[in-house]
């Protein structure tokens, strides 16, 4: 399994909150190269988002999570048919399911401040974030591989824009606006959106008959934005932005959280067990391995050690995360190997 120590995309946005129309050229371009690639294999990705899309040391795009991707829990949805609100009567509600005002009149920057504070907490919520989902998943309707370029859509609009088109602080009120797409599909002005761009994430995001790529991927190329991109050299090419990697196993370039509560239930939750909580290890999620000496310390009991005394035997075996079951799980994004460009 192949290690990508670029970060993804999500980090990089939140570091950068926007991308210039060049830089942002250069990913959309990658990721459509990855999505042909899916589609020529007659698989729907259906989560394309910035999260999943993950840079190489070079600074290469990838796109991961096959089969692997967290589900929506769309259970509130299943009377979308018949019970969503008339447009003009969606109200938006904070984390709390407080309601709150509109944010209508807010500018561009206020809203961007306002989707980076929430962004990491939708990113790792257990229920996924409905953001980049076409109209037609969320309503059940049926789909196929377009629902992959309305994804795509979704995701150059935050690249250049800082936040999504049809975010919301709470995933209710932001399938509805998907679902409305037609209303809330607003670009503002201080983004100073050249016409092209406006124009593809238009016909990106829109109903599945008029959607670029339905009739596959040379539909998207052909756009007037990507006028000179060299599509079969692009991965030959230097990168639009190269990161900062020390080495193979470096993680600064993914985001850290804290867990707000510890995964593992050991009576005490302070001290040696708090201390092995470091957020350094949510980054390695995917990889396991027994750290024997760990194990055998468990088994016989830890309760008597001092600090010093397990934080020694925990780094003479690596950094790693205690668990109940005796395993010391490392997790890392995942990807596709193979074809070359996911």
């Amino acid at each position: 399994m192949e290690y990508l120590p670029g970060g993804d995309m999500m980090t990089l946005l939140m570091r950068k909150e926007t991308l210039s129309e060049d830089v942002a050229r250069f990913y959309i371009a990658e990721t459509i190269l990855a999505i042909e690639s899916i589609h020529k294999h007659n698989y729907i990705h259906r989560d394309i988002k910035p999260d999943n899309l993950l840079l190489d040391k070079n600074g290469h795009m990838k796109l991961s999570d096959f089969g692997l991707c967290k589900p929506l829990d769309c259970s509130a949805l299943s009377t979308v048919h018949g019970e969503f609100p008339a447009e003009g009567d969606i109200r938006h509600a904070d984390f709390n399911g407080h309601l709150e005002m509109s944010k209508s009149h807010w500018t561009q920057q206020e809203q961007l401040q306002h989707w980076k504070q929430n962004r990491r907490t939708l990113a790792y919520s257990t229920v996924g974030t409905p953001d980049y989902i076409a109209p037609e998943v969320l309503m059940k309707k049926g789909y196929g591989l377009e629902c992959d370029w309305w994804s795509l859509g979704a995701i150059m609009f935050e690249m250049l824009v800082g936040y999504p088109p049809f975010c919301s602080d709470d995933q209710m009120t932001t399938c509805r606006k998907i679902i409305y797409w037609r209303k809330y599909l607003k670009f503002p002005e201080e983004a100073r959106l050249s016409a092209e761009a406006k124009d593809l994430m238009r016909r990106l995001l829109c109903d599945v008959d008029n959607r670029l790529g339905t009739r596959g991927a040379n539909e998207v190329k052909a756009h007037p934005w990507f006028q000179g991109i060299q599509w079969d050299k692009l991965y030959d090419m230097e990168a639009a932005y190269i990161p900062e990697v020390k080495d193979e196993l470096d993680t600064q370039n993914f985001e850290k959280f804290e867990e707000i509560e510890p995964p593992l239930h050991h009576p005490s939750k302070s001290g040696p067990w708090r201390k092995m909580l470091s957020s350094k290890d949510i980054n390695f999620v995917g990889y396991t391995y027994k750290n024997v000496d760990v194990f055998k310390a468990i088994q016989a009991g830890v309760d008597g050690m001092t600090d010093e005394e397990i934080g020694k035997l925990i780094a003479s075996e690596g950094n790693g995360i205690l668990s109940s079951d005796s395993n010391v799980d490392l997790s890392v994004h995942q990807s596709q190997a193979t074809p070359s460009q996911i």
